[in-house]
């Protein structure tokens, strides 16, 4: 994002199970990681939503530690940074909803942490003693938001009015079924784009699904159902994509230069965002 490289959630093991070495078959990927920690380039931050197993990943964490140790800077939910420690992290900041950080890099970047519905657990009497929530990134004329696992909630709203619009989103579309017991935890495709209009997203990516075997629907119908869900509200497929595990896009957007005058559409916001799966 206008050159900075941003790591979300980061799980590159093969397992979302608490002991990898006893995973189920069940638990484990449908595909491999399309990209290696070793062939990743300079990381700046690693933004984490919540501690659930299949966002927090300790083999993960540790090796990307041991490749850029103090250089790789943790962005958290409150709660973390024990967690942390004992990972042998040390460059951990913790964040409250709604709080906010300029970048300590000097390059103008602003990292706000955001709520969303959701709760944490990792062991057996830890239930939400941890916070959950997304991610707002800003730069330039540029704005990433990384919207983490939630339910449907009004607060999206409230998001879209003080940051949208967005350059690009990453929103959850899977993971929802059965929906008497998901639906206040996961959004459904049909959510997923109401969130993207209340946000104002310029672009957004599908993310959360395709991965890993986590609730009932079949693991490739959350992409029919968000193209179903665009043409019922007319809104363009190229609008909200989802993306193959290592494909890269660039997102770009002309946005209105006030200092020459209004009508000048010459400033641009980029995002290269890699499907790392």
């Amino acid at each position: 994002m206008n050159g900075i490289n941003i790591l979300t959630d980061p799980v590159f093991g093969d397992t979302t199970f608490p002991i990898p070495s006893l995973s189920p078959n069940s638990f484990k990927r449908y595909r491999p990681v399309a990209m290696t920690i070793e062939d990743l380039p300079h990381i700046d931050a690693v933004l984490i939503s919540h501690n659930h197993y299949d966002h927090l990943d300790s083999w993960s964490v540790a090796r990307l530690n041991r490749r850029f140790g103090r250089s790789l800077r943790w962005l958290t939910p409150m709660g973390l940074k024990k967690w942390f420690h004992r990972c042998g992290c040390n460059n951990v900041r913790e964040f409250i909803w709604w709080e906010e950080e300029l970048s300590p890099l000097g390059d103008g970047t602003t990292f706000t942490f955001v709520p969303s519905q959701h709760w944490c657990k990792r062991g057996i009497d830890d239930t939400n003693k941890v916070l959950w929530g997304g991610w707002v990134v800003r730069k330039g004329d540029s704005s990433f938001y990384f919207v983490g696992d939630t339910a449907y909630c009004e607060v999206f709203s409230q998001i879209g009015h003080l940051y949208g619009p967005f350059t690009l989103a990453a929103i959850p579309i899977g993971a929802y079924e059965p929906r008497w017991f998901m639906k206040m935890s996961h959004i459904n495709p049909e959510e997923a784009v109401q969130i993207h209009k209340m946000i104002r997203s310029e672009n957004s990516v599908g993310i959360h699904w395709g991965t890993f075997k986590l609730t009932t629907e079949f693991y490739l119908e959350p992409r029919t159902k968000l193209k179903e869900e665009l043409e019922r509200n007319t809104i363009p497929l190229q609008e909200f994509i989802t993306m193959s595990h290592g494909e890269t896009r660039h997102f770009t957007t002309l946005s209105e230069d006030f200092s020459v005058g209004p009508g000048c559409l010459n400033r641009l916001s980029e995002v290269i965002f890699i499907l790392i799966g």
